[in-house]
């Protein structure tokens, strides 16, 4: 029989979607990497960028278990941060800047998650004080949510960039076709989608 294991089965989606994000980035340029492809600016390093410092402020400040000893980095959630200046990198924050705190995040991550059973109570400093109060559990429900939001953010961008599709390294999620079967299929649908408007 199956032993239930809550936490591994979270934390395993939890990985999932954190390696599809930095896969995202795999053999790409500097500014491909950055390019505000949405008209909000969304790009895949700015992607990257955010959901660590989501984890490290979920899994880190939360549950009394701060990432930086001494000031944070100036794009950190503060009052004198610029706004949305955890969704994208500045020309001197490097790829490897960027990846290796998302590296470091999910080591102090998965040592908070190891530490505390499912059920500890941790509060989070940037909520309404009534909804301040959260457990382990909750806070990974939505750290997965979060990441495999943005995760799918990446997916899309990506495709805009170069055309690359696929779920992660060496799973692709997409029935085989040639670049030809994938404009006739774009055409249908468009022509689909012109019928229902006009219906």
């Amino acid at each position: 029989m199956i032993e239930p294991n809550p936490k591994a089965d979270l934390l395993r989606y939890l990985q999932e979607g954190r390696d599809a994000l930095v896969w995202k980035l795999d053999g790409l340029s500097e500014y491909d990497i950055r390019r505000p492809l949405t008209p909000t600016g969304t790009n895949l390093l700015g992607l990257v960028k955010h959901v660590a410092g989501v984890e490290l402020g979920y899994f880190g400040d939360t549950f009394g278990r701060p990432f930086f000893d001494e000031k944070p980095p100036s794009w950190w959630y503060t009052q004198e941060a610029e706004p949305d200046s955890d969704m994208w990198a500045t020309a001197d924050e490097s790829r490897e800047d960027i990846v290796g705190l998302y590296h470091q995040a999910w080591e102090h991550s998965n040592n908070t998650i190891a530490a505390l059973p499912l059920d500890a109570i941790g509060h989070v400093p940037w909520w309404p004080e009534e909804r301040r109060e959260v457990t382990l559990h909750h806070i990974l429900v939505r750290v997965i949510s979060d990441t495999q939001r943005h995760a799918g953010h990446a997916d899309i961008v990506r495709e805009l960039i170069d055309g690359s599709v696929g779920y992660l390294r060496g799973r692709d999620n997409k029935p085989p076709g040639d670049q030809s079967g994938w404009d006739d299929h774009r055409s249908r649908l468009e022509r689909v989608a012109r019928e229902a408007g006009n219906g």
